[in-house]
């Protein structure tokens, strides 16, 4: 057994818990010292150690949140922190370099198990301690690790971020299709299901490149081509959305 103690229940938060209560192997405690609806225990009432401490609140009150749970921390702990900019060297700084440390950044998709975590941790992880967060995190979504932190913040802006900027596109085709003409559900209905769709699609077909998906869809002076046209200028979407991504990016650092 895997005993868990989860530090936050949010959107996110809640997620993780919905997808890890569904495994046997879990043992899992809720702590959320900041909702005061959410299952409470506070950590004077804790006197049990844990396996695994995974820290899902927001980056701006963390510093409170370690300052009240240091008591319960014990050595062989591993903290599993999913707060977007705090780094390792933050959590060292609080808790020491010799304490387990990895840093994970899930995104919202982990509510119906189609997520995609990035994980990284310090030199105190073992190869179990590796291994324990990407079980963890594989229950509910795909999983990578990197060995460079440095990347944490891109990979933050574009997949932790990124289902935002999809919703996003959601709406904007919708307003688009009003603009053609369609009622303003009908646009919805379409812009949405078209996303859905293509999103299947390329999941079902991950062996092309997303530029080769496109391709499959555009025929020579058609109508998508078209559209292709202004979305592929040299100010189109390509570079609307870098901008974005190094927007979210430099705000990461900034929350470090």
């Amino acid at each position: 057994m895997t005993k868990i103690l989860l530090v936050g229940c949010g959107k996110m938060g809640g997620a993780l818990l919905k997808g890890w209560s569904k495994n046997s192997a879990y043992t899992i405690s809720t702590l959320d010292p900041h909702v005061d609806d959410a299952d409470y225990k506070s950590a004077a009432e804790i006197t049990s150690t844990y396996d695994v401490m995974v820290l899902a609140v927001k980056p701006q009150v963390m510093t409170e949140t370690l300052a009240s749970l240091k008591s319960i921390i014990a050595p062989t702990t591993l903290l599993l922190s999913i707060a977007a900019g705090k780094t390792i060297a933050f959590f060292e700084n609080k808790v020491g370099e010799n304490q387990p440390i990895i840093r994970a950044m899930p995104n919202t998709p982990a509510l119906v198990n189609k997520g995609i975590s990035v994980l990284c941790g310090n030199k105190a992880c073992t190869a179990h301690h590796r291994q324990s967060a990407l079980d963890l995190l594989a229950s509910v979504s795909n999983t990578a690790w990197i060995d460079d932190e440095y990347l944490m913040d891109a990979a933050t802006a574009l997949s932790g971020s990124g289902p935002a900027y999809v919703f996003h596109l959601i709406e904007a085709m919708g307003d688009a299709g009003k603009a053609a003409g369609l009622p303003a559900a009908l646009a919805e209905n379409l812009a949405r299901q078209t996303v859905i769709g293509a999103a299947a699609l390329a999941e079902d077909q991950s062996s092309f490149s997303a530029a080769t998906l496109r391709q499959n869809v555009t025929s020579p002076g058609g109508t998508t081509e078209a559209a292709l046209k202004i979305l592929m200028a040299d100010d189109g979407l390509t570079s609307l959305m870098t901008r974005a991504v190094l927007a979210a990016k430099t705000r990461g650092q900034e929350l470090a």
